[in-house]
C-alpha cells in the first residue's frame, strides 16, 4: 500500500510536469526542506537550499516565458521532451525503499507516460486556442496551465492519492477530447 501511495504521488507530480516543467521540482524542494516529503536517497539534493533557489528562478523564467507570444511556441518544442524527462525524475525521486530497477521502470512508464500525455494535451489545447482566438487567448491558457501545475504539485504533496487519481482522470478526459477532435477533423476533410 505504501508503494502505491508513492506511485500516485509520482503520477501527480508527473502530471504537473506536463503543465510546467519546473513547478513540481520547486514544490518537491519546498516540501522536502519543510520535512513534509521524504525523497529517495539519491535525490536528497532536491531538498537543498541551492536546489530551491535554482528551481525558484527557473520556475519564474518558465512562467514568464509562456506569456511571450513567440516564445511559448518555442518552449512547446523543448518542453515536450523536457516534461517527459522531468516526469520520470520526479516520480523516481519520491519512490523510496523500492528496488532501483523497479523504481526506474515505474518512473519511466508511469511518470514519463503521464507527463507526456498531459504535455501533449496542453499543446493541443493551446493550438486550439490559437485557432479560436487568433492567439489572444494565450495569456489565459498560460495562466490556466501554470495554475494546473501549481495545483497538481500542491495536491500531490498534500494528498497524493487524490492527486494521482485526478491525474489519471485528466488523462482519460484529455484522450477522449483529442479523439473527438480527431474524428471531427476527419469528418470535415
Amino acid at each position: 500500500m505504501e508503494y502505491l501511495l508513492y506511485v500516485l504521488l509520482g503520477i501527480g507530480l508527473a502530471a504537473a510536469c506536463g503543465f510546467r516543467v519546473f513547478v513540481p521540482f520547486l514544490a518537491i524542494s519546498i516540501a522536502a526542506l519543510a520535512g513534509q516529503l521524504k525523497l529517495a536517497p539519491d535525490f536528497a539534493w532536491l531538498g537543498s537550499w541551492p536546489a530551491l533557489i535554482v528551481f525558484g528562478v527557473a520556475t519564474m523564467f518558465e512562467i514568464v516565458a509562456y506569456y511571450v507570444p513567440w516564445l511559448d511556441h518555442v518552449l512547446d518544442i523543448a518542453a515536450t521532451p523536457a516534461a517527459i524527462i522531468a516526469g520520470i525524475v520526479v516520480t523516481a525521486s519520491v519512490i523510496t525503499g523500492m528496488n532501483p530497477v523497479l523504481r526506474w521502470t515505474l518512473a519511466a512508464i508511469a511518470g514519463g507516460g503521464v507527463a507526456a500525455a498531459v504535455q501533449l494535451a496542453t499543446v493541443a489545447l493551446r493550438r486550439a486556442t490559437t485557432y479560436a482566438t487568433a492567439g489572444l487567448g494565450h495569456p489565459l491558457a498560460s495562466t490556466a496551465e501554470t495554475g494546473g501545475s501549481v495545483g497538481m504539485s500542491a495536491l500531490s504533496v498534500l494528498v497524493p492519492a487524490v492527486a494521482g487519481i485526478l491525474a489519471l482522470l485528466l488523462i482519460v478526459i484529455a484522450a477522449r477530447w483529442l479523439s473527438r477532435r480527431r474524428a471531427l477533423s476527419r469528418t470535415r476533410a
